[in-house]
């Protein structure tokens, strides 16, 4: 039975024997209030998803990281008609997901049901993003529970890595700000800020409705329109702003001393770019011969041939203006400097060698096998479409993927190597006992040296 849904779903996003994946027919629709609403039809399950996108997350949280983490995950605790209590029961009952939370630069709530329970949950949802009551108790909790987590999240360097290397990249700049915010932020803050940060973000001017599913068009429009119709603005919009650049003038490395590691954790790397690049899908071509995939270069180097870890991968991790494009990988502490050494040796073989055809070859089938999976399910084409809403990402990225994939050739790799590939002054975070590797960072940059105790990531 399972496996004939997804033959359907496949075959409902255009996916057959040698045609091309082209992204489902949806509409777009602007309301009067500025809402963005987008409705795409699915008929294969009785299912709907629906999710809402606010162009709003850590960049502008200012001088209060998490505050956008707080308020996301704080829409969840209850409305002016219904607590916390009440919205899980509903949603519990019928066997229907909520959840909501906020990255770098967008706040989300999604929810997934059956089409039998739209008319309860749906207007439920809606009451969700509008009328959130941010229960003083309940956000109290909250906010302790986040507090604890990230005091234990610096017990495991993976967990922070990332962290320490947006904020060494970026700077002071909001690309730098931690989106789960430190403990002294998180700590300091209060209902009042919480509710200030929705009343300037959460409006529909700001936002969209994205609802997928087993619905009619015409129907489901005038449902949102009812529900979300009334929902106004209040003061300004927002004001567009730069939410900065990769600094990286020179070589430099972030020593961030954990004296109990027995491990280092790594990242090697610099300036990535924008989700909305026109050179983002064959960029993921290229990248899984790097890093990729298990057979990828440097999980082959590092886990395979060498033994020095349980695994090495890269990725460009896309942002709506810029991104930044990391090796990652740990290694037992004796084994830093041979570990560094390869990843470092591995990299250059972009330059030194290039891509021949068949290794190519087999990474663009493999990408074109992993990608209509991404989109089998009506939960998967909403988080697409708040993607695309959120960066600014047209669907011709989508539409022409295999086209694109297809017209890349070893001679076209190489270009897109050398003009988006940081090959010089690299910029580096260890996590690790810094006693034991201090000589070696040196070796690849300016150093900086953090403690993993103090609080923050800088």
């Amino acid at each position: 039975m399972r496996n004939t849904i997804i033959a359907a779903a496949l075959l409902t996003v255009g996916v057959a024997h040698g045609a091309e994946f082209r992204l489902p027919e949806f509409d777009t629709i602007t309301l009067q209030n500025g809402l963005t609403v987008y409705l795409m039809e699915r008929h294969d399950v009785p299912l709907i998803s629906v999710r809402a996108v606010v162009k709003a997350g850590a960049v502008n949280d200012g001088g209060q990281p998490g505050l956008s983490n707080l308020t996301g995950d704080g829409l969840l605790l209850g409305t002016k008609a219904h607590d916390k209590t009440a919205i899980d029961n509903a949603f519990d009952y019928r066997g229907a997901r909520l959840a909501g939370g906020a990255g770098t630069e967008a706040s989300t709530v999604q929810a997934n049901f059956a089409r039998a329970d739209s008319a309860v949950l749906l207007p439920l949802f809606a009451e969700i993003v509008q009328q959130p009551s941010f229960d003083e108790a309940e956000l109290t909790k909250l906010r302790d529970r986040k507090v604890n987590g990230l005091k234990q999240a610096k017990e495991a360097p993976r967990n922070v890595v990332q962290n320490y290397y947006r904020a060494m990249l970026f700077g002071d700049s909001p690309y730098g700000i931690p989106p789960g915010g430190t403990v002294s932020s998180v700590g300091a803050l209060k209902r009042d800020d919480v509710q200030g940060y929705y009343q300037r973000y959460y409006r529909p001017d700001n936002a969209a409705i994205i609802v997928v599913g087993d619905f009619q068009k015409t129907d489901m429009r005038q449902q949102i329109e009812s529900l979300f119709g009334a929902w106004k603005a209040s003061g300004p919009a927002p004001a567009a702003q730069d939410n900065g650049k990769v600094k990286a003038d020179k070589a430099r490395v972030w020593l961030v001393n954990k004296p109990d590691a027995i491990e280092t954790t790594f990242l090697i790397g610099g300036a990535g770019i924008a989700r909305n690049d026109p050179d983002y899908v064959p960029l993921q071509v290229i990248n899984t011969v790097l890093g990729g995939r298990f057979t990828s270069w440097l999980n082959d180097e590092l886990r395979v041939n060498s033994g020095l870890t349980y695994g090495a991968s890269s990725q460009f991790a896309t942002l709506s203006q810029t991104g930044t494009f990391a090796i990652s990988s740990f290694t037992a502490l004796p084994k830093t400097e041979a570990a560094l050494a390869l990843a470092n040796k591995t990299y250059q073989r972009l330059w030194d060698r290039g891509i021949d055809k068949a290794t190519l070859e087999s990474a663009k089938a493999y990408v074109k096998g992993q990608f209509p999976p991404r989109y089998e399910t009506g939960e998967q084409l909403a988080s697409l479409l708040g993607d695309m809403y959120a960066n600014q990402v047209g669907r011709a990225q989508i539409d022409h993927f295999t086209r694109d994939v297809d017209s890349l050739t070893p001679e076209k790799a190489q270009a897109l190597i050398a003009r988006h590939y940081p090959r010089d002054n690299l910029q580096t975070v260890l996590i690790g006992k810094a006693d034991a590797i201090r000589d070696i960072a040196k070796t690849w940059g300016d150093v900086t040296e953090l403690d993993i105790a103090a609080d923050g990531f800088r």
